[in-house]
């Protein structure tokens, strides 16, 4: 099968945190802080990217639905399909004030923003 990457079938949650998240190409985009898992479902809800700031201070925090994230294995990062000027537009949150995930109204806009459709329909 001739693709751009490889994508493996598992990896731990450990090895994407603090994994660079680019575009397709090549533009950093930040890193990965946390995934955030639906504790009834199982599934990881949304990957936190951390992005902007210097040295980690003013760093604005956005939820990217999981399924918009591709592991490039070969060359070690995830890819995020979308600009920089439209994650500075993202709904995002500081480290200080973590969105209330369980009203789905704010994860409904987070996945619709990426033109995703929310997991849990």
């Amino acid at each position: 099968m001739d693709t751009e990457f490889s994508t493996p079938v598992v990896i731990s949650a450990s090895k994407l945190s603090s994994d660079q998240v680019q575009t397709p190409a090549g533009e950093d985009l930040g890193k990965i802080e946390e995934l955030m898992i639906d504790l009834d479902s199982g599934i990881v809800a949304y990957a936190v990217l951390s992005f902007g700031g210097v040295l980690g201070v003013g760093n604005k925090l956005f939820a990217i639905p999981f399924e918009a994230l591709r592991v490039d294995s070969v060359n070690k990062v995830i890819i995020l399909n979308i600009n920089k000027e439209m994650l500075k537009s993202a709904p995002g949150f500081d480290k200080n004030h973590w969105p209330v995930t369980s009203e789905h109204a704010w994860m409904t806009d987070v996945y619709e923003y990426y033109g995703f459709n929310p997991y849990w329909n």
